[in-house]
C-alpha cells in the first residue's frame, strides 16, 4: 500500500479484563505535519459465556488446542468485522488492525502471544490485516508493552500525561524529550474479579467498593507487591496477577466490600506513585479506559493526588475506544513502515515498526 495522507481502518482490541471485543472504524488524515483522527463508528461486543470460558482457559490448553483456538478466534474476529461493516454500510476500509487477546505475556522468557490468527481473520473478512504487534519488540529485548504511547505521542500530545485504566492501568508522558510509559498496577482485572464473587460483571460506579472500609493488612500486602514492581516497571500480564494478586483477593476473612475498597485504594495510591514530578502548573491527565466510568475510583485517585493534578475525561467514544483507535493507528504506521514501537517505552534495543501483514498486495 503506497504512502497516502488518508486511511480508514478498523481497529480491534480485546483487553485483559475481558469486557468484550472493541471494534472502531477510524479515519486518519495527515495534514500540516500532524495526524488528525475521527472515530466514525464503534461498538463493544460482549463475549458469550462460551467464549468467556474459552478465553479464560486458553492458557491451560494443549499445543494443538491452543492453535485450534487461535484459528477459531481469528475467524470470529473476521466475522464480527464483516457484520460491523454491513451494519454501518462502511465503505473503502483499507485494512484491519488487530491486537488480539493476550494469553501469554512473558517478555523475560522471550515470548508473548495474542490469540487471533491474522490469516484466519483475513480469510473471514476478505480485508488485509495487520496483527501481532508485540512480538518483534520482545525479540529485540523489550517488554512488548505498553504500545499505546505511540498513539499518545502523535494523537494526544496536548496532555501532560495519558492514563488508561483497563484491566491493567498504565500511563505515558514525555521526559527529557522522550516518551516513556509503563504499567503501574492491576485495575479492572482485580475489580471485576472481585465483583464476580457477587455475581456481577463489574462494580458499576464503584458502588460496592464505596460501602467498604480499608483493610490495613490487605493494603500492606498489596503495597509490598507493588513496591517490588516499582523498581523494575515491567509490563504486567495475567500470570503475574494470578500468582501475586489473586491470593490476596481470595481472602474470605475480609468482607467483599472491604476487599473492593482496599483494592481501589491501592489503584489510587499507585496512580500517584506513577505520576511525573509536579511543576508550577497542575499536571493535565487524559483519563480513558473502562475505569474512567468508575466514579468512586476517580474520586479516590483525585483525593490521593491533590490539587497538583487535573484529571480530564474526554468524549465518551475516546474513553471507551481509545485502545482500538490507537491499534488502528499503529497499523497505519506499520503499513507506512514508520516506527510504531518506542524503545524508550519498552526497553528494546531499538525502535521498530512492528506487526505482521496479511493480504496486502
Amino acid at each position: 500500500m503506497p504512502y497516502r495522507n488518508h486511511y480508514r481502518v478498523i481497529g480491534l482490541m480485546s483487553g485483559t479484563s475481558m469486557d468484550g471485543l472493541d471494534l472502531a472504524c477510524c479515519s486518519f488524515t495527515y495534514r500540516s505535519n500532524k495526524w488528525l483522527f475521527e472515530i466514525e463508528y464503534a461498538v463493544t461486543i460482549k463475549y458469550t459465556p462460551g467464549w468467556l470460558d474459552k478465553l479464560s482457559e486458553a492458557s491451560n490448553l494443549s499445543n494443538e488446542g491452543l492453535l485450534k483456538l487461535h484459528a477459531e478466534y481469528g475467524a470470529l474476529l473476521g466475522r464480527e468485522c464483516q457484520k460491523f461493516i454491513r451494519k454501518h454500510a462502511i465503505k473503502d476500509v483499507d485494512f484491519i488492525a488487530s491486537h488480539g487477546h493476550t494469553i501469554f505475556h512473558q517478555p523475560a522468557h522471550g515470548f508473548t502471544f495474542q490469540l487471533g490468527d491474522g490469516n484466519a481473520l483475513h480469510a473471514a473478512s476478505s480485508l488485509p490485516v495487520v496483527y501481532d504487534f508485540r512480538s518483534l519488540d520482545v525479540m529485540l529485548g523489550g517488554e512488548g508493552a505498553p504500545l499505546v504511547p505511540v498513539g499518545d505521542h502523535f494523537l494526544f500530545s496536548d496532555y501532560d500525561v495519558c492514563l488508561n485504566i483497563g484491566g491493567i492501568a498504565n500511563l505515558s508522558y514525555v521526559s527529557q524529550d522522550k516518551r516513556i510509559a509503563y504499567d503501574f498496577c492491576f485495575a479492572n482485572m482485580g475489580l471485576n474479579y472481585l465483583a464476580a464473587k457477587a455475581g456481577k460483571t463489574m462494580d458499576a460506579g464503584g458502588m460496592m467498593a464505596s460501602d467498604g472500609q480499608l483493610d490495613a493488612g490487605m493494603k500492606k500486602q498489596l503495597n509490598k507487591v507493588y513496591t517490588r514492581l516499582r523498581k523494575k516497571r515491567p509490563s504486567m500480564g495475567r500470570e503475574l496477577f494470578e500468582k501475586q494478586l489473586k491470593p490476596l483477593l481470595d481472602d474470605e476473612r475480609i468482607t467483599l466490600s472491604n476487599r473492593l475498597y482496599t483494592f481501589t485504594e491501592s489503584v489510587a495510591a499507585e496512580f500517584v506513585h506513577a505520576l511525573p514530578p509536579a511543576g508550577k502548573k497542575p499536571i493535565t491527565v487524559l483519563c480513558t479506559g473502562g475505569g474512567a466510568f468508575n466514579t468512586w475510583l476517580l474520586y479516590r485517585m483525585m483525593e490521593h493526588a491533590g490539587n497538583g493534578v487535573d484529571l480530564i475525561l474526554p468524549d465518551e467514544s475516546i474513553i471507551k475506544f481509545k485502545e482500538a483507535l490507537v491499534f488502528a493507528f499503529l497499523g497505519v504506521r506499520r503499513v507506512r513502515q514508520e516506527v510504531n514501537c518506542l524503545a524508550s517505552v519498552t526497553g528494546a534495543s531499538r525502535d521498530c515498526s512492528s506487526g505482521v501483514l496479511v493480504g496486502f498486495v
